[in-house]
């Protein structure tokens, strides 16, 4: 099948300021961040006051009424405890992440208090879940962008790219916290058709090069650090999203996205903070980004919603067993 040309800027050529301004102008408004986000997390710390304290911890510069950005911290912190972040919507378009984390707030947060000291930031790029776009308004990634002196290696598909309004809001906020050791982050994603047919290409032709077709996995898998596998507590998560959904199964070469398959449902990485990558922002000792698959026939849009929350509940439940909590 013959590749068409990137309607956006010329083949070969990497994008300037004006092919970035003519892509973000091509975007457009699809849904709402403030009815399907920020209501519902208002809506939480309205009806639980003595659970959910609702944060802003910044807004993005371009319009800073429309993009507040919030984080909901649960109530009666104790420095004894362990401290668990949970992430989603780095890439605004995957909406399980986003939806994914507001659910586990509202159904399963509160069951965990008294173990650990908890923050979830439920939508880190509004822009993106606004217009359903993976890049922030300035076509930077920003799950590549909370590192941006990691190393490039020529070729690779994951290199750190510039630092985001995104990314710069949520490091400011975590270290504002004063947490000097965290003990579990969890990040919420999805890998869903539009990487292949949209991103793909825009992500080659911005950075001048030949888009290289991949294979979407159909399931649920997890992304981890080749650095500090935690393999069983990794088996722990793929077991509970299990209950609600399929793991993603390896391709004819073993791998997921290109990348290994380690055990069932698992594929490693490098160190994600040396790629920019969210699930490196703190020192979590377990750290994992989920991926979800939302275009599966075989899984629903609350599936995909239910898998995130098994993981991160499968993980801390794990934690729970293992630290003798």
């Amino acid at each position: 099948m013959v590749q068409q040309p990137f309607p956006i800027g010329t083949p070969g050529t990497a994008w300037g300021d004006k092919e970035r301004e003519e892509w973000r102008n091509s975007r457009q408004v699809q849904r709402s961040y403030k009815e399907e986000v920020v209501d519902k997390l208002q809506k939480l710390e309205k009806e639980s006051p003595g659970v959910f304290e609702l944060v802003q911890y910044g807004a993005l510069g371009q319009d800073p009424s429309r993009y507040p950005l919030f984080a909901v911290k649960l109530r009666g912190w104790d420095a004894g405890r362990p401290h668990v972040l949970v992430t989603g919507g780095v890439h605004g378009y995957e909406t399980s992440g986003v939806q994914g984390a507001i659910l586990f707030l509202r159904t399963m947060a509160p069951k965990f208090a008294e173990q650990f000291n908890i923050i979830v930031a439920p939508c880190v790029s509004p822009w993106g879940y606004e217009t359903i776009q993976r890049w922030n308004a300035n076509a930077v990634d920003p799950n590549r962008s909370f590192n941006p002196e990691g190393e490039v290696v020529p070729g690779r598909s994951f290199n750190p790219e510039a630092a985001t309004d995104e990314s710069r809001n949520l490091i400011a906020y975590l270290k504002s916290l004063g947490v000097e050791q965290w003990l579990c982050h969890v990040d919420l994603h999805e890998t869903t058709d539009t990487d292949e047919t949209e991103f793909g290409p825009a992500k080659a032709a911005r950075d001048g090069v030949e888009h290289k077709p991949e294979t979407i996995p159909d399931g649920f898998y997890l992304v981890a650090d080749t650095t500090n596998l935690q393999s069983e507590w990794h088996r722990a998560m793929i077991a509970a999203v299990k209950e609600v959904t399929h793991i993603a199964p390896a391709d004819a070469e073993g791998n997921i996205i290109g990348e290994k398959v380690v055990q069932e449902g698992v594929i490693a990485i490098p160190k994600p903070s040396s790629l920019g990558l969210c699930a490196g922002v703190t020192n979590a000792e377990y750290a994992v980004t989920t991926e979800v698959y939302p275009d599966s026939p075989n899984a629903t849009d609350e599936q995909c919603n239910q898998a995130q929350v098994a993981c991160v509940v499968g993980g801390l439940e794990y934690l729970i067993k293992t630290k003798g909590m």
